[in-house]
């Protein structure tokens, strides 16, 4: 009873162990592609009661939110509830902007814009969710068969020099040039079997990147997500950033149809635009190794 309930202790301890890098893995790619996600539009003459990360963040994670003006605090971008009847466009008339500290304002669409995250009025959670849970199953793939080439062998034995061989596998492990054993062991009763797993890290890290760079382009952040050996040619990376430019235009083109909206029942200058971050002259010259084209 009492090694039934250490095996158990142990298996719990590995299962707890597993989960916990699970879920520390997910959220290392979760997080990092939220902050990218919300860090690529440059908002321009926002009001300074307007909080741009708050405003992105929202888009982020509901899709939208409201644009209005308060009668103390000014103008105010919060999170928002819809209803009522839709416009011709089926554009919510009923909205009510709320706060976690309690505030929450009646509006309609003669005093608000909605703004939308993309042209399908949808959020981005979902696919940044995706995009991290293939992230870190692969990351974990890559522990399990790193692991699995430091321990390649399964040992069997008798029950009683289970002990025995415990001791002959920790000098094993620490790399001990001479393995002693009593006089009394035979050998002839233990069976070693050899599961030579085949190391696939490097296979799995290369899919991983893969897969962050189509997370970069679906987010229209520049990336080189093509595997050549030769130096890459200016067309090649220009029509490769295509994905990628692409990619920019429904989200930009959903704020900037807020603005105008803004602009006009407001009087303000508010505009947005996705922020600079790479020259494609400049990545047209990274060599990835090889010889030169042509």
């Amino acid at each position: 009873m009492g090694r039934r309930k250490r095996i158990l202790d142990s298996t719990t301890r590995n299962f707890i162990d597993s989960a916990t890098k699970n879920n520390i893995t997910f959220q290392y790619y979760y997080n990092r592609l939220t902050e990218l996600a919300i860090s690529m539009f440059e908002w321009k003459n926002l009001p300074e009661s307007v909080d741009p990360r708050f405003l992105e963040l929202t888009l982020f994670s509901d899709g939208m939110c409201v644009f209005f003006r308060d009668e103390v605090m000014g103008e105010l971008a919060l999170q928002t509830m819809i209803g009522g009847n839709l416009s011709v466009y089926r554009i919510p008339k009923i909205r009510r902007a709320y706060a976690t500290n309690g505030y929450n304002k009646k509006l309609d669409e003669n005093d608000s814009v909605i703004i939308f995250n993309n042209m399908i009025h949808t959020n981005s959670i979902r696919d940044i969710e995706m995009f991290a849970q293939r992230l870190y199953n692969i990351d974990r793939t890559i522990d399990v068969n790193i692991n699995a080439q430091k321990t390649p062998i399964l040992i069997t034995c008798n029950e009683n020099e289970r002990l025995t061989m415990k001791n002959i596998y920790k000098e094993f492990d620490g790399n001990s040039p001479v393995i002693y054993a009593n006089k009394g062991f035979d050998p002839k009763s233990v069976n070693v079997l050899k599961t030579d797993a085949p190391l696939v890290a490097d296979n799995l890290y290369q899919l991983k990147t893969q897969i962050w760079n189509e997370a970069l382009t679906y987010l229209g952040i520049s990336n080189i997500n093509v595997q050549k050996k030769e130096r890459l040619l200016q067309d090649e990376v220009t029509r490769n950033l295509g994905g990628t430019i692409a990619s920019r235009y429904p989200r930009l083109e959903a704020r900037k149809q807020a603005c105008q909206q803004i602009n006009k029942m407001f009087e303000l200058n508010i505009d947005v635009d996705y922020r600079d971050d790479l020259d494609i002259d400049a990545i047209s010259q990274i060599d990835l190794g090889g010889v030169d084209d042509e």
